[in-house]
């Protein structure tokens, strides 16, 4: 079965990266959410795509008592994604203000995941490769996925597979577009799960689950059930 991942909660819906969108996407009968996390100035773990805040202020020198009411800390996202998957996308790009090379956020994401004992619950993806890396340094047990972008029939397809098996990591995490039959049998070769982001039409969501891919994340949850016949 091709599991769907909300993406940053049933963002279509409501404000994305918010408890609502997090609920709605549990309400609809998704299997799972994907949302972002990045640091604030005191250490906490706020659910933020962005590196700044609407207003102008970088993430990372806001405390976490000062973000606006929309910002949801990890723990409560957990919460509300109860019974669910949560792909927990550690954002450290370098260039932006909270980038770090020491992986900050992914060490305290790892030590969250094992505290709370959501192994079983929880995947930590990211396009650092050196974050998820350090997520199973910290806690070889919590599942991670590598975020790439893949064009269609490129060569770098097969060395991908490769380094992300060889770090030991769960999952393949490409662009929808990147998506071929081969793609999805070289992860299954591999032992990897294939998760592809981020796509809304039915068809081509439809055309994802016959080949096979694990899963899906989309902004329309309850538009991809209803094209994955479920």
């Amino acid at each position: 079965m091709t599991m769907v991942y909300a993406h940053r909660g049933a963002s279509a819906a409501e404000p994305e990266n918010t408890l609502a969108a997090f609920t709605a996407a549990v309400a609809m009968g998704a299997d799972g959410v994907e949302l972002d996390v990045r640091r604030t100035a005191d250490g906490a773990l706020a659910v933020h795509h962005d590196a700044h805040l609407v207003d102008g202020r970088p993430l990372v020198e806001v405390v976490s008592t000062d973000l606006p009411a929309g910002v949801a800390l990890l723990e409560a996202a957990l919460d509300a994604c109860d019974g669910v998957v949560v792909n927990v996308e550690v954002k450290n790009f370098p260039g932006e203000p909270d980038f770090d090379d020491g992986q900050a956020v992914a060490e305290a994401v790892a030590h969250l995941v094992g505290e709370r004992d959501l192994h079983r619950h929880v995947i930590v993806s990211s396009f650092n490769l050196a974050a998820i890396d350090c997520v199973r340094k910290v806690d070889v047990g919590v599942p991670t996925g590598y975020l790439v972008l893949l064009a269609p029939h490129t060569e770098a397809a097969g060395p991908l597979v490769e380094k992300t098996r060889a770090g030991g990591h769960s999952a393949l995490h490409p662009h929808h577009i990147g998506v071929t039959a081969d793609l999805v049998r070289g992860c299954a070769g591999a032992g990897l799960a294939l998760n592809a982001w981020t796509v809304d039409d039915p068809g081509r969501i439809a055309e994802l689950g016959d080949l096979g891919v694990d899963g899906i994340v989309t902004n329309v949850p309850d538009v991809a059930l209803r094209a994955l016949g479920r």
